[in-house]
């Protein structure tokens, strides 16, 4: 089993930057890929970005490439989500997720079996 508990919600102004945290405890996860999703009030949850926790290889949705970076502390088993020039169509409830060993696609809902509890992101405008 594997616990994920994110942080580093909030709210903030359009432009500005938060990074959220999520920390990873349990089962040993070095083959898994951890990912961020989002979901925003009546829409379906999407991905946001995804890191491959052996090799470190990323993988980002378009509408957030060059603004978001997501990395990893393998010592502290952390995932960090690096937000910068917010926007308001950013506000959403962001999940961290990882997938078990075997997974096909790492921006696939599906292939994500460890979710954490979500922590709020506001970006006023």
């Amino acid at each position: 089993q594997v616990q994920l508990v994110e942080s580093g919600g909030g709210l903030v102004q359009a432009g500005g930057s938060l990074r959220l945290s999520c920390v990873a405890s349990g089962r040993t996860f070095t083959s898994y890929a951890m990912g961020w999703f989002r979901q925003a009030p009546g829409k379906e949850r999407e991905f946001v970005a995804a890191i491959k926790w052996s090799v470190g290889t990323t993988y980002y949705a378009d509408s957030v490439k060059g603004r978001f970076t997501i990395s990893r502390d393998n010592a502290k088993s952390t995932v960090y989500l690096q937000m910068n020039s917010l926007k308001p169509e950013d506000t959403a409830i962001y999940y961290c997720a990882a997938t078990g060993p075997y997974y096909s696609r790492v921006d696939s809902r599906s292939d994500y079996g460890y979710w954490g509890q979500g922590t709020q992101v506001t970006v006023s405008s």
